[in-house]
Parts: C-alpha cells; sequence; structure tokens
C-alpha cells in the first residue's frame, strides 16, 4: 500500500515543464513530457522568400450514361485482341459504368477509357486471373475500387502509390504532350500499335531546337517496308496482318488480296451519307451525286448478288467487281455470287470522265430479271455451282447506269481539320475521325502525332517560302539528250554562288526507266556493263553540282527496264512491288554524293557548321543523301501531314486496252446537241459542281463554255479512276501481275497527299481531286515537234501549298 501511494502522489510533486513549441509526434496521447497543446488559432506564416500556395482544385467529371455495346469495340481490342482475356457480359457492364461515371464525355476523345481498360487488364494478369475476366467476383471490384481513388478529372493520377505498388502502368510522357493532342499515356506496350513510338513522340524541345532542318522529318518508305495492314469486318477497323509475308504465298493469299479490296471500298461506301438512312428527316442529299454516284432514291442500299433470286423485276443497286465469266460473257462478282450483266443500254456516270475495265469495283443500278426459261434458274451447269451464294445465279442484271464508287478524303479518313475549299464543311471542321489511331506506314497516326508534327510543320515551313520537291521520269540514260536534260534540271535548282539567300529542294525524284530497252535481257548493248557505265554517267552529272547534292536528297525509282526485274520479263509488266535497283550498279552515284558532302560541310559533316561562320544562321543542317528505293514507294513528311506515292507504271495504255465501251446514243434533243456527247459540270442545288475535279490553274467557271482537250480528259478519267478505286493497279492478275502478299503497298487508303504517276504514254499534267493532287511529270526529255527534244520537262511540287506545276526549261 507505501508503495502504491508514492507512486500516486510523485506527478503532482514533479513541477509542470514549459510548454514545448514542438508539438508532439502523437497529438492524439499526451505524456507528462509532451502534454496536449491546444490547437492555434492563428494560421502557421510561410516561410520567408516563398508563396503561399492555394489548394489545387479537384477537376469535375460530369458523368454519363455508356452503354456497354457502345464501350465493347475499344474493350475487345483491348482485352482479347492485346491481352488474351474474355470479357463477360457483367464484367462489360461493370466496366462502361465505371468509365462513364468517373471519365464523362472525355472517355473517347481523350482516350481516357482506353487507359482504364488497360490497367484493369495488367492488374487482372498480374493478380493471376483466369482468362475469362467475371463481372460478378470479388477481384474486377476490387480492382475497380484501386482505381477509383487513383483518379482525378478522369485520368489516373501520376505516381499513385496504389499503382506503383501493382506496377502495372508507367507514365513517362509529359502532360504538355497530352495538351498538344499528343500519345496517349499509359498504353504501355500497344503504342506501336497506334504509331506512337516510332516517331519519339515525348515533347523534346531540344530535340525540335536541334532539328531545324526540314528535311530531317522526311522519310522515304519503300513498298516492302511498308506495314502490312488489313481490315477486320467484325471489328471494323484495321489491324497487323498476324503472317509474314513472302513471295511464295499460300493459294488462299490470291483471295485474300481481292476481298480486302472489296472490304476497304465497301466500309468507306458506307460511311458515305448518301447510304445512311436520315435519322429526322427524309431530304436526299446531294453529296453522292457530286461524288460521281448512279442512284436517284432517297436513301441508296446495296443489295447483295445472292439476294436478287427470287426478285425478278426488281430495281437494285449492287456494288461488285468487274469479271469476264469463262464464257465470255461480262459479270458482276461480290462476297456472295456473280451475276452476268446486260449492259446494252447502261450509261456511264460521268460521261467520258472515267475508266471501267475487269477487275474494278463498280456500283451499278438496274433491275433483275431471272430466267424462267431455264429450269435450272439459279444455277448454272457450265461451271458446276448449284444455288446461288458462292457461284453465278441465273438471269441476268441489266444495268441502267455504272459508276466509281465515292471517294473518301484524306481527312475523313484521318479525322484531321479540313481545309479545303472544295468541300462543303466550313475551313477547320474535324470529318472524322474513322481510323484516327491507326497507323498506316509505320510513322505515327494523326490522332497520337498530328498536333506535334503540325505543329513543327508550321515552324519549319513559313508560307513565306517554297519548300519544293523536283519530279522527272523517264530518264533514258542511254540516249545522250537525257543527260543534257538532267543537266539543265540540276542547274535550274543551283543558286548562284552569291546569292545571299539560296533556295535548295527538299528532294529530287528520278523515276526509271534508266534504259530505253530492257536491260539483262540479251538485247545487244543492254548488258550489266553498259548499265552501270550508265549511272556512271550520271555521276559525273551530278559531281558538277556539289552544293546542291550537299542539301538536297536524291531518290531514285526504277521501271520496267531496269534490273533485275527486266532480266526475265524482257521490259514486259514484271510483278508489282519491284525492288530498287541492286547496288552493284549505283556505287558511283553514292560516292559522288559522299564527296560533295566532304567538299561541302567539310570532314566533320554539317554538324560542325552550327555556330561557325560558315554555317551562321543555318543551324544543324542535314547531310545530302541518295536513296534507292522500290516501285511503288512513299514519300513522307513530317509523319502523317503528308504523303506523297511514287509509281512508275503505263496505266493509260492499259486502260485502253481493257476499258469496256459504251454504246452512245445517236438520237438528238431539240437545241441540236446530241444527248451522248460530255456535258458541262452541272451544278446542284447548293452551287457546288457534281464533278468536282479541278486542274491547277483553275478551270473556267460556269459562265465560261468550257473545252476540254482529248489531254485533259485523258488525266481527269485517270485521276478519277485511280482515286476511286483506291488502288494502283485495279486489274486482274492476269493483267497485271502482283506479288499477293505485298499487295497492300498499291492501296490508296487513306488517300494520299500527292500522287505521282510517272506514266510515258499520258500526257504532263497536274490535277487536283479530293484534296489529293495527282501529277504526270512525263519523259524528262519533251518532245517539242519536227523531232526536236532540247527542252527538259519536269513536276514542281510544293509540300506547304500542296499544288504542283509543270516545268519546262531549256
Amino acid at each position: 500500500m507505501t508503495t502504491t501511494s508514492r507512486r500516486i502522489e510523485e506527478p503532482a510533486e514533479v513541477p509542470r515543464p514549459t510548454p514545448n513549441p514542438i508539438p508532439s509526434s502523437s497529438p492524439a496521447f499526451g505524456t507528462p513530457i509532451h502534454p496536449i497543446i491546444p490547437r492555434r488559432t492563428a494560421p502557421i506564416p510561410a516561410p520567408p522568400g516563398l508563396k503561399a500556395v492555394a489548394p489545387a482544385l479537384k477537376p469535375t467529371i460530369l458523368p454519363i450514361l455508356l452503354p456497354p455495346a457502345t464501350l465493347r469495340p475499344l474493350a475487345f481490342r483491348t482485352f482479347t485482341k492485346k491481352h488474351n482475356l474474355t470479357l463477360t457480359s457483367s464484367a462489360l457492364q461493370a466496366l462502361a459504368t465505371f468509365i462513364g461515371r468517373h471519365c464523362g464525355s472525355g472517355w473517347r476523345e481523350e482516350g481516357l477509357a482506353e487507359r482504364v481498360l488497360e490497367e484493369v487488364a495488367k492488374s487482372w494478369k498480374k493478380g493471376g486471373g483466369q482468362a475469362i475476366v467475371d463481372g460478378e467476383g470479388e477481384t474486377l471490384k476490387a480492382i475497380l475500387k484501386v482505381l477509383e481513388g487513383s483518379m482525378s478529372g478522369g485520368r489516373l493520377v501520376q505516381g499513385n502509390p496504389s499503382l506503383s505498388r501493382q506496377g502495372s502502368m508507367k507514365f513517362g510522357i509529359e502532360a504538355s504532350v497530352q495538351e498538344l493532342g499528343g500519345p496517349r499515356p499509359g498504353l504501355g506496350d500497344s503504342q506501336s500499335s497506334f504509331g506512337i513510338s516510332s516517331l519519339e513522340v515525348e515533347d523534346l524541345e531540344e530535340e525540335e531546337d536541334v532539328l531545324k532542318d526540314p528535311r530531317e522529318w522526311i522519310n522515304v518508305i519503300g513498298a516492302f517496308e511498308q506495314p502490312r495492314l488489313v481490315y477486320n469486318v467484325n471489328k471494323k477497323h484495321f489491324e497487323n496482318s498476324t503472317t509474314k509475308p513472302s513471295l511464295f504465298p499460300l493459294p488462299s493469299h490470291k483471295t485474300d488480296l481481292f476481298r480486302q479490296r472489296y472490304y476497304i471500298v465497301h466500309q468507306r461506301i458506307l460511311r458515305n451519307e448518301t447510304f445512311q438512312t436520315p435519322s429526322f428527316s427524309a431530304t436526299r442529299s446531294a453529296a453522292l451525286t457530286r461524288t460521281s454516284s448512279i442512284s436517284t432514291s432517297q436513301t441508296n442500299k446495296i443489295t447483295p448478288v445472292a439476294n436478287l433470286l427470287g426478285r425478278s423485276g426488281s430495281t437494285h443497286l449492287l456494288l461488285g467487281m468487274l469479271a469476264v465469266s469463262p464464257t465470255g460473257t461480262l459479270a458482276l462478282s461480290d462476297l456472295t455470287g456473280t451475276i452476268a450483266l446486260d449492259l446494252q443500254h447502261a450509261r456511264p456516270i460521268p460521261e467520258d470522265g472515267a475508266y471501267f475495265a475487269p477487275g474494278m469495283l463498280v456500283l451499278i443500278d438496274g433491275t433483275y430479271e431471272e430466267d424462267y426459261n431455264n429450269p435450272a434458274s439459279g444455277s448454272n451447269s457450265a461451271l458446276g455451282n448449284t444455288g446461288g451464294i458462292g457461284g453465278t445465279i441465273g438471269g441476268k442484271f441489266i444495268g441502267f447506269s455504272v459508276g466509281h464508287p465515292p471517294c473518301e478524303r484524306r481527312s475523313a479518313t484521318l479525322g484531321i481539320a479540313s481545309s479545303d475549299q472544295n468541300t462543303n464543311q466550313p475551313s477547320g471542321t474535324i470529318t472524322g475521325p474513322a481510323f484516327g489511331w491507326t497507323d498506316f506506314l509505320g510513322l505515327g497516326s494523326e490522332r497520337a502525332t498530328g498536333a506535334r508534327m503540325s505543329r513543327l510543320a508550321g515552324r519549319l515551313l513559313p508560307p513565306t517560302s517554297a519548300h519544293t520537291i523536283a519530279i522527272a521520269s523517264d530518264l533514258h540514260l542511254d540516249l545522250p539528250n537525257t543527260l543534257s536534260a538532267l543537266r539543265i534540271l540540276l542547274s535550274t535548282y543551283t543558286p548562284h554562288p552569291t546569292d545571299p539567300n539560296p533556295v535548295y529542294p527538299l528532294a529530287i525524284v528520278l523515276i526509271g526507266n534508266f534504259s530505253s530497252r530492257a536491260t539483262l535481257a540479251g538485247v545487244p548493248g543492254a548488258g550489266s556493263i553498259e548499265y552501270k557505265e550508265h549511272f556512271d554517267a550520271v555521276a559525273a552529272v551530278l559531281s558538277e553540282f556539289p552544293a546542291l547534292l550537299a542539301r538536297t536528297s536524291l531518290i531514285f525509282v526504277p521501271g520496267e527496264n531496269d534490273a533485275w526485274p527486266s532480266a526475265f520479263s524482257a521490259g514486259a509488266a514484271a510483278p508489282l512491288p519491284r525492288k530498287s535497283v541492286p547496288v552493284l550498279f549505283t556505287n558511283r552515284i553514292r560516292r559522288a554524293v559522299a564527296e560533295a558532302n566532304r567538299e561541302v560541310w567539310g570532314p566533320g559533316g554539317a554538324a560542325r557548321l552550327e555556330g561557325t561562320s560558315k554555317g551562321k544562321g543555318e543551324g544543324k543542317k542535314k547531310e545530302g543523301e541518295v536513296i534507292w528505293t522500290s516501285n511503288p514507294a512513299r514519300l513522307s513528311w513530317f509523319g502523317v501531314k503528308g504523303e506523297m506515292v511514287l509509281f512508275r507504271d503505263d496505266v493509260v495504255g492499259r486502260l485502253g486496252r481493257t476499258a469496256i465501251r459504251f454504246r452512245k446514243p445517236e438520237q438528238t434533243s431539240d437545241d441540236g446537241n446530241a444527248q451522248g456527247a460530255s456535258p458541262g459540270p452541272a451544278n446542284t442545288e447548293d452551287g457546288t459542281e457534281t464533278q468536282p475535279m479541278d486542274l491547277d490553274p483553275p478551270r473556267p467557271t460556269q459562265n465560261q463554255a468550257e473545252q476540254l482537250d482529248a489531254d485533259t480528259k485523258t488525266a481527269r478519267a485517270l485521276t478519277r479512276t485511280l482515286l476511286s478505286q483506291s488502288h494502283l493497279s485495279p486489274f486482274p492478275i492476269s493483267t497485271r501481275p502482283v506479288h499477293w502478299d505485298y499487295s497492300h503497298a498499291l492501296n490508296l487508303y487513306p488517300l494520299p497527299t500527292a500522287l505521282v504517276v510517272a506514266d510515258r504514254e499520258a500526257p504532263a499534267f497536274v490535277v487536283r481531286y479530293c484534296g489529293c493532287t495527282v501529277m504526270n511529270p512525263g519523259p524528262i526529255v519533251e518532245d517539242t515537234g519536227r523531232g526536236r527534244t532540247g527542252k527538259a520537262r519536269w513536276i514542281e511540287f510544293d509540300i506547304g501549298s500542296g499544288k504542283g506545276v509543270v516545268r519546262s526549261e531549256g
């Protein structure tokens, strides 16, 4: 008892310590040494030299009701395609509810939903979940609960400890790139599929300050280097092919070649407004008429060929490929069957404005007539087909009008702000995106890198100066006047030494044939030794212009008479695409460019000129280079900012030999004009032309009588045919051989910024159609008549304005 009393009374004898200004580390528990101090009422002053920071306001998100069906394609691509997981309906419902509540309306445009789905999939796999993601269990609920506490303003917070503990997502991209419309953070391994890592999308200002030469952002993509994308009908988007392309593919790949062409054109047509039923109004839009449509109904609907059975006498609109049946008659084939065509009274739309040949996908409006005299109607005993699906159905389809599928602008495909004056939409309007996240060339997608590339292009390509690309074709080096024409071209772009502000072209494209005769085909004077000597002569001419060689890029595209395909084709149409000219014949030209770089830039290269008196004001310049590429090839500048297709082929001659001839009506109207004559540009109610094709310079207005010569008609017909078909070679393989696994390099979808069709049989022209500039430079040696060939001819294209002009000097 004594000991106990002493212990109780000891605290009363100990004097109270002075208040400690430092609070206890455990303020909830008072001790004699560190008692509880009353709470301060005055605010704690900020340390000297520092400003008080206001508390950050948490951004608010307006929840939306997101249907699971709307989220299904994105969730399927993330979970199933990438992570091999299967979503149940309950899991999809839970994800849709979570994303709609925490991401709001920015779930699609800002890429918020994909980051959440990516994190959920990785967390599920890291937690050892099964292949089936079930929304009824506790695992998915726990993952969503962790993510809910890690989100702010619809975005996953960078550096959140809950995410770092799971270690399933890395945030290494600056927030400034997000504000500029750059890549979406948190994509992880999916960056390559969306084209984010190829261009180093990180917004590095130091890198941009160093790369001040626009040529640093120009890339040449060969046909054998282009990514192979296939269109998935079920997912309705492009995806990388799972098989490696080969020059000796399986026979089934031949069928896939035409099936992919049909899929691309079909999905493009279905997005056209005239093939969509109006939601609130039945007023017919005139857009399809302006793009060479053939239908006059309010809403166009495509009927499969197999659905014609039993519907004799009814009018339909068919989409299929023109083909020649084994009996020699013209037929139309789609994925469901084949029907014989009767185009005796059909009219092409537009008149004399396009080519229609077997192998092309066309729209035909007409009536189906069933063959009742044949007891086996719906079958073709000669072909061994029974029934309609998969073979030739009985009867015939009487066509009234035939037209090409409507073309789709590049801005509509990639979701680029449209600035073309020929469109009905105001300038700056985003008309998509349909495939904004698809990387077609392996250089980055529009949604991932478009904003940054546009900003760089605006800074490095000022509108006050020209940034041109010179294009010449048919350089027959075995003819003496060709070297003279090449010398004229090079001297045109070589500034005078006293010029204070010299301007050089970004690139000079030289397209074959580099020999007028087939090389290595046994033709006298066209052997390997002579072929190499021809390029040695080109190297001698190039050595006369070292200043130009050191500041531009030389690009060589082969033709039919160039090695090695000419060794076995003898100058005939070799399979497309073709590889570049072998290095064996081009060493002297490479040496000439390297010597020009050493003469102009010095031993240390162009980087030594930065900050020196010799290169003052030029910044870091790129040295001259020579590129030997394939046929066809693509030249890209600033990623997806611009794209030029380089193609060498005699397309006009092949179209003239295989095109269908429509009967001309001989009736005459009351005013004396023939009804079969080619009409001028008709105008719709809104004042826009039905055939939106303009030449450079622009063509006459409606009030002026437009008299088109034969060359202009040929140029327009060739342009409309290739761009509407979205393919460089819309012919059967028997007419134009193509490597099956590399046919994707011939696609013109999305529509390029410029298309160069080097055709020696077509006139030199520059035509602009649907925002694409189509050019044919013609032979570099211009025939002035009476056997005189003293002038050089080529095309000069400005990548800033997107305009080209045919130049002739000499």
